[in-house]
C-alpha cells in the first residue's frame, strides 16, 4: 500500500495505490482516486484550476518550488531546466525532526538540504547532523524515515564547495545569498581600505578610471576586487600606485632623449646634494623623490625625467617601475647615491600584529630611541583581537631602517612588519 492521499508528491499527483496477488499468481495494482485527482494524474497540475470549487495546499506548494527554482536558476538558464527536472519529476525522501515535523525532499538529499529546509540561518550554520542517533557529515544522504537533528556552530558559514553537497534548487539558491552577502560585505571592508589609503596620501579617486583598472586586472565583478583587497590578495597600495600612473598627464611633446632636457635645480628639494645623475654630479639638476615608493639613501634607484624636466627618483623594484621602463625608456636616467646620508626621508611601514596592551607603546618606543629616525605619525585599525598600523617615519638611510624594522619585530605580538 503506497498513500500518496495524505502526503502528495511536489508535482500535485494525488493517489493511493495498493497492490495486490490476482489470479495465478499475477500482481495487480489498483489506483483509487477522486475525479479532481484523476484529472490532474492524467493533464497535469495545472488541472487544478479547470476543476471548479476545488482548493488544494499542494497547489501551492507546486507553485513555491516553481518559484525557489525560477530564482535561483535566473542566471544560467541551462542549470534552471536541470533544476526544474530535477526537483519536480524526481522521486523524493520523508524525513522528521526530532520532534516529528515531517519535511518532504528530492531524493539523494543530504543533512545540509535537510537543514536548509528547516530555515536559512539553521543551514548556513550547520556543521552535521544526529541521523536515527549516530553522527553523520552534512554530506550524508537522508533515507526515508529518518530521523534527522541538525548540529550547529555560530562560527560556521557557507563555503562555496557546498553547492556540490546539496541536491535541491531550495538549498542552491540559500547558499548562493549566503556566499553573495560574504562577498558584499568582504568588498565594503575592502572599499573602505582602499578609500582610506588613498585620502591618507592625498589621492582623490575617479571611480570611472578605477572601474577600468580593476577590469584591467581581470575582474570581472568589482566586489570580487574589493573583496581580495580586504582578504589580502591584492596590495590596496600597489592598486593605488597603478592609478596614480594611469592618471598621470600624458608627454604631449614629441619623443626626447634624456640628454635634451634642460635641467634646472630645485634648492627646496634637492638640498643635500647626495645624487648623481648620469656622469654628472646633482648640482645644478632638479629633482624629487617619488611618492609612489619613497626611496631613502642606501636604496637601488633611478631616474625618470617627467614632461616638465623634473627629475623623479624611484626606487628599483617600485611598483610602477616596469611599467614606466616600458613606456618610458627614452626618459629613463641612471641614479647613484654619492657621498653620505644626511637628512631624514619619509618611509611608511605596516605592522600586523595583536591587539595587545602596550604593544603600540613599545613599537614606538624604539623609535624614539633611534637618533637617526623619528616617527611623523602612526594611524592604528583594531578588528577581532588583531590591529593594523601604518607608520610614516623619517629615517636618514636604510640601514637605519633594516635595525628598526628588526627591532619591531621583536616585540611580543608582533606578525608582521613590511615597508610600504
Amino acid at each position: 500500500m503506497r498513500d500518496w492521499i495524505s502526503i502528495p508528491k511536489s508535482n500535485g499527483y494525488e493517489s493511493l495505490h495498493a497492490t495486490v496477488m490476482g489470479p495465478d499468481s499475477k500482481w495487480v495494482e489498483v489506483q483509487f482516486r477522486t475525479k479532481r485527482m484523476d484529472l490532474v494524474a492524467e493533464k497535469g497540475l495545472a488541472a487544478h484550476w479547470r476543476y471548479k470549487g476545488v482548493k488544494s495546499d499542494s497547489t501551492d506548494q507546486w507553485m513555491n518550488n516553481i518559484r525557489d527554482i525560477l530564482e535561483a536558476g535566473k542566471d544560467d538558464p541551462m542549470q534552471l531546466m536541470k533544476d526544474i527536472r530535477m526537483d519536480i519529476y524526481t522521486k523524493e525522501v520523508y524525513a522528521f525532526t526530532p520532534k516529528g515535523d515531517l519535511f518532504k525532499l528530492p531524493a539523494g538529499a543530504t543533512v545540509l538540504d535537510f537543514a536548509f529546509y528547516i530555515h536559512t540561518n539553521v543551514g548556513a550554520h550547520c556543521t552535521g547532523g544526529i541521523v536515527n542517533g549516530r553522527h553523520r557529515k552534512i554530506s550524508h544522504v537522508i533515507q526515508s524515515g529518518d530521523t534527522v537533528e541538525i548540529l550547529t556552530s555560530a562560527t560556521q558559514s557557507p563555503k562555496s564547495d557546498w553547492m556540490n553537497i546539496v541536491v535541491s534548487s531550495k538549498s542552491r539558491n540559500k547558499i548562493r545569498q549566503k556566499l553573495h552577502e560574504q562577498l558584499q560585505a568582504r568588498a565594503e571592508l575592502g572599499k573602505e581600505e582602499l578609500m582610506r589609503r588613498a585620502k591618507n596620501r592625498k589621492i582623490d579617486i575617479d571611480e570611472s578610471i578605477m572601474m577600468k583598472l580593476i577590469k584591467k586586472e581581470g575582474y570581472k565583478y568589482v566586489n570580487e576586487f574589493f573583496a581580495d583587497i580586504a582578504d589580502g590578495k591584492v596590495d590596496a597600495g600597489k592598486f593605488i600606485n597603478t592609478y596614480q600612473v594611469a592618471t598621470a598627464p600624458e608627454d604631449q611633446a614629441e619623443r626626447t632623449t634624456a640628454e635634451d632636457f634642460e635641467l634646472i635645480r630645485d634648492e627646496q628639494e634637492s638640498a643635500g646634494d647626495v645624487l648623481t645623475i648620469g656622469e654628472k654630479s646633482i648640482k645644478g639638476l632638479s629633482y624629487k623623490f617619488a611618492k609612489c615608493c619613497n626611496p631613502i639613501y642606501g636604496d637601488k634607484v633611478f631616474g625618470f625625467i617627467s614632461s616638465d624636466g623634473l627629475v623623479k627618483i624611484h626606487k628599483i623594484d617600485c611598483p610602477n617601475a616596469s611599467n614606466i621602463r616600458s613606456r618610458y625608456p627614452y626618459r629613463l636616467i641612471r641614479v647613484e647615491w654619492s657621498g653620505k646620508g644626511g637628512s631624514e626621508l619619509p618611509v611608511q611601514l605596516q605592522i600586523v600584529g595583536q591587539d595587545d596592551i602596550g604593544i603600540i607603546a613599545n613599537i614606538t618606543s624604539i623609535i624614539s630611541k633611534e637618533t637617526k629616525a623619528s616617527l611623523r605619525n602612526i594611524k592604528v585599525d583594531s578588528n577581532d583581537g588583531l590591529f593594523q598600523g601604518y607608520l610614516t617615519l623619517g629615517v636618514s638611510d636604510n640601514a637605519v631602517l633594516s635595525s628598526i624594522i628588526k627591532k619591531i619585530k621583536t616585540v611580543k605580538g608582533v606578525k608582521d612588519v613590511t615597508r610600504i
